[in-house]
């Protein structure tokens, strides 16, 4: 199969791609480390280049899958192409070497695509000094392709061969028995398929060969003349657009059928600007301009690949029923010639009774009297020399299995001069423990059994081909419906990661290798999202995409930590650790003076926020791509903790707007909670024995309440920022704080003594008096009794515990209030409680993203691809495929199917199977599930296990067995 470009394809290609001259260049992308696409437009006027190094050029109309985030290489296009005009598309000579000039004179540039050999695109600029490179390296000694290098000019290489003496002179190089087609490619720059056309048109085979069935003297003219024609077609191509042409084969679809009408798939093998000689009998597709045939044939290459295999599968399902029909006509056939066999030997037998019964009897008589084996051989062989008419008919003797072989013939074909009944010579094993009779009846007895062996076979075969025939068709289908799947699967960007989607559905994708690490941070972290790593050497540097902005919250940390530790050596080892986290901004490839840091590793500026150790717990499990139209139904069933309408971040001080002052207290964790009553309860008291006493001087709260700042900006989010204070309060002055029932801009706030109220915004007013003492709002009936048994319960926690529980947890509380927390929030202030701040972060502008163009890159993008795959599918959804994925066991809870793996000594592959096989067998799996569950190749099941592991799920036993 042909799939690069040769020199003819080149110049056809370059020649139709001048309708691009005076286009700009609007933007650069990359697909992958070989291919680019180049996006030019013009008054009203679009058109994308694809560029493949070391394989082709053309445009294309097909919508190609772009890298979410641009490669450096691209990112170096783009800063000097951008916005320049294509201004010159030349090949070198007929080499296969391309150049594109954007701009003019000192701001000119030039994109350099080599298509031989391993390939290469270069970028220079106006006198072709080389300013970036696809693939560095060296050719010769002297040749040198690396930055700020001069590109070599005049690299073409031009045909040599211009009259007779110069073909004689190629044609005297080459050895005797070479082909004259091989001979010319090495010296001319037509490409291969050009000068087989030509040369079959001359006359001359495609096997022919120097010396043999070609002689110089005689062939070297009409040899010339074909060179000639080559040239005539290589300088029209140079002028006039070339057609496209996809030569295909044809390989006729299998079927169960032999009636059915015989379908045929069509698979593009090469493709061609002109229609060959040599293929003018192969079925081909003709295009209207030769990009346009290139363009159809890459793009349906891996489309046509699956087809093809799934070709070959439902051959080889047909191919089992044929072998099983041709096997049991087989066993037939053979039934029918053991019938016959044996019932010729056992009439042998009784036609010749008296010879077979004396040759029993002189075996007998001689074992009889001791006499060896070796001396009875002996014997035999001596009779039968003296022509004794017993002895002549004894081939062989089986001693060892008490038989002899006779060669027995029909008695009475002498008699009538022919044969009766058609009875052939034969011989036949005779048991020497029987009479001739006997070993007859054994013959008929084995040709009565052969006999009802072969009736069986006649009755159970209808039911077994009709077996064999049903799971032919059942295969057929099932190949038919993995391979649509293979079609629709689309492998998104993040899969060559470690990668699962948290609870909240956030991506979290992880680094494989050292070199991942330094792409996940390099290429695809942003400063807004999160980075975690496990706390010990040598694990995966794991990246929270975080598009919204929003602060990351604490569940998605903690699943994030789960696989920081899980993809680590922790793993093997069977240790529990924890794991920290710190802001994409805090992430630095720079290394202190002196130090140097190597591939994968970098540095952690300012201060780690760790996480609490985690049990060494994942899951497997499945993701459906649901079809765009059920999509809805499933937005929101990993909602994000903060978000929706009531959605809550941290932001800077400095953004406050419309600011109130407010008492909360962060519920994000139980413990907290508890032991923030603990505290209450015993400063309640303190304060009753203040009041009481008749000391009249102030003190300052042991426990400062949290000043919190809360900006009402667009729609409905809320930035809050902690600040702690010291609130100072007369001590006969009872302090109510009013709370409004819900944190939107649309709750109004319960009446409260000291409140002014303007139109834009609230604002709480505290009341400060000289007295320094803490008056909190009364506890509510019913919970002094529970306070009491808290107290009890947690009265070894201290305020040094509580403060690092808080700094660990760097919670940012729940972005909707339950009435559980209104309550609280209205009775109970936070003390001493850090709540983190998240610094101002602007997204860096990238040029990936155009006027009026959004690119993959984009947030939303990014949120609705992630929003396309469900784990919890419905009956009537369209299911296109499934995408295993291997999470911690907790952000799998509402997922379909799923099982725990945890450290263990189960190979990775068997223990993916295994699970496969278990949710195949789940009752509550649709067929379309079991489908997709199937089509699921095993090397991407285990691939992001971290390691041997133990498979857990309700009921294991029963599916293994």
């Amino acid at each position: 199969m042909k799939t690069r470009f040769n020199s003819f394809d080149i110049l056809c290609s370059v020649t139709e791609l001048q309708k691009l001259i005076g286009m700009r260049v609007n933007n650069i992308y990359d697909i992958d480390n070989k291919t680019y696409l180049i996006k030019l437009q013009r008054t009203e006027e679009k058109s994308v280049l694809l560029l493949e190094s070391g394989n082709r050029i053309h445009t294309t109309n097909f919508e190609w899958p772009k890298n979410i985030a641009p490669s450096g290489f691209s990112m170096k296009l783009r800063k000097h192409l951008k916005n320049k005009r294509l201004e010159k598309l030349t090949q070198i000579g007929l080499d296969r070497i391309v150049i594109l000039q954007f701009g003019t004179g000192e701001a000119a540039y030039h994109v350099i695509l080599e298509l031989y050999d391993r390939g290469n695109i270069l970028l220079t600029d106006y006198e072709m000094t080389i300013l970036n490179v696809l693939r560095p390296h060296t050719e010769g000694d002297k040749v040198k392709f690396a930055v700020r290098e001069k590109y070599p000019e005049n690299r073409g290489r031009e045909s040599n061969i211009s009259n007779v003496d110069d073909l004689r002179l190629v044609l005297d190089k080459g050895k005797v028995g070479d082909p004259i087609k091989k001979v010319l490619m090495m010296n001319l720059d037509y490409g291969p398929s050009l000068i087989e056309h030509v040369l079959l048109k001359s006359g001359f085979a495609n096997s022919t060969k120097l010396g043999k069935s070609f002689e110089i003297n005689t062939d070297i003219e009409r040899l010339f003349s074909a060179i000639e024609e080559a040239k005539q077609i290589v300088e029209v191509a140079k002028t006039q657009n070339c057609k496209g042409f996809l030569i295909q084969k044809r390989e006729e679809k299998p079927t169960t059928d032999p009636n059915a009408p015989k379908e045929y798939l069509y698979s593009n093998q090469e493709f061609h600007p002109m229609l060959y000689s040599q293929h003018i009998s192969e079925p081909y597709q003709e295009f209207d301009t030769f990009n346009l045939a290139v363009d159809e044939f890459y793009s349906t290459f891996e489309s046509q690949k699956i087809e093809l295999r799934g070709l070959q599968q439902e051959k080889e399902a047909l191919k089992k029923l044929d072998n099983i029909k041709k096997d049991h006509d087989h066993r037939l056939t053979e039934l029918e010639k053991a019938q016959e066999t044996d019932k010729q030997k056992a009439e042998l037998i009784t036609r010749n009774q008296e010879l077979v019964d004396n040759a029993i009897l002189a075996i007998q008589s001689a074992l009889a009297s001791q006499i060896s084996w070796m001396d009875i051989e002996n014997l035999v062989k001596d009779a039968t020399a003296k022509g004794d008419p017993v002895a002549k008919h004894i081939k062989h003797l089986k001693l060892d299995t008490n038989h002899i072989s006779l060669y027995l013939t029909d008695p009475y074909n002498d008699e009538s001069g022919g044969e009766i009944e058609g009875l052939p010579s034969a011989i036949i094993d005779i048991d020497l423990a029987l009479s001739a009779f006997a070993n007859a009846r054994n013959y008929y007895d084995k040709k009565r059994f052969a006999a009802k062996k072969q009736q069986k076979t006649l009755e159970s075969q209808g039911k077994a081909l009709k077996s064999a025939e049903k799971k032919a068709k059942e295969t057929l289908k099932e190949v038919k419906t993995i391979t649509n799947i293979h079609k629709a699967r689309k492998v998104y960007w993040f899969e060559k990661f470690f990668w699962f989607i948290s609870s909240e559905n956030y991506l979290v994708i992880g680094g494989r290798d050292q070199q991942q690490n330094e792409l996940i941070v390099k290429r695809y972290m942003k400063p807004k999202d999160v980075y975690v790593h496990a706390d010990i050497h040598g694990a995966s540097s794991i990246v929270i995409k975080n598009p919204s902005g929003l602060p990351v919250p604490p569940k998605t940390l903690n699943e994030a930590g789960i696989m920081a530790i899980c993809y680590s050596v922790a793993w093997e080892a069977k240790v529990i650790t924890n794991a920290y986290w710190v802001y994409g901004e805090q992430v630095s490839k720079t290394a202190p003076t002196g130090e140097y840091l190597t591939t994968g590793s970098f540095m952690i500026r300012d201060k780690k926020n760790f996480l609490p150790p985690s049990h060494l717990i994942l899951g497997l499990s499945f993701l459906f791509r649901v079809e765009d139209s059920h999509i809805e139904k499933h937005i929101g069933e990993r909602k994000p903790a903060l978000g929706g309408d009531d959605t809550v971040s941290i932001a800077d001080s400095e953004q406050s707007k419309d600011e109130v002052e407010l008492e909360i207290i962060d519920e994000s964790d139980e413990d907290e909670k508890i032991a923030e009553s603990d505290r209450i309860e015993s400063v309640e008291e303190e304060n009753r024995i203040n009041q009481d006493s008749s000391d009249s001087e102030s003190s300052v709260s042991k426990f400062p309440d949290t000043h919190i700042k809360i900006e009402h900006s667009e729609g409905t989010k809320i930035n809050i920022i902690a600040e702690p204070v010291h609130i100072k309060v007369d001590p006969n002055t009872q302090l109510e704080i009013e709370k409004p029932a819900k944190l939107n801009t649309k709750t109004q706030p319960k009446k409260s003594r000291p409140t002014k109220k303007t139109r834009d915004n609230e604002e709480i007013v505290e009341k400060e008096q000289n007295d320094e003492n803490v008056k909190f709002a009364p506890i509510k009936r019913g919970q002094k009794s529970k306070l009491k048994k808290i107290k009890e319960k947690y009265k070894d926690q201290d305020d040094e515990e509580r403060k690092l529980r808080m700094e660990i947890l760097q919670s940012a509380g729940s972005g909707k209030d339950t009435k559980k927390g209104k309550k609280s929030k209205e009775a109970i202030p936070i003390k001493n409680t850090k709540i983190p701040r998240v610094p101002k972060v602007t997204a860096p502008k990238s040029e990936n993203v155009e006027e009026g163009d959004e690119e993959e890159s984009g947030a939303q993008v990014e949120i609705d691809m992630i929003n396309t795959l469900t784990g919890q599918p419905f009956v009537e959804d369209e299911l296109l495929f499934a995408v295993p994925i291997i999470a911690p066991y907790n952000a799998l809870n509402n997922y379909k199917f799923k099982v725990k793996l945890t450290p263990g000594t189960g190979r990775r592959g068997k223990a993916a199977r295994t699970a496969v096989n278990m949710f195949l067998k789940d009752r509550a799996a649709s067929q379309r599930e079991k489908d997709l569950l199937k089509a699921v190749k095993d090397e991407q099941l285990a691939r992001n296990l971290p390691g041997k592991v133990k498979l857990s799920a309700p009921r294991l036993q029963v599916y293994k067995k």
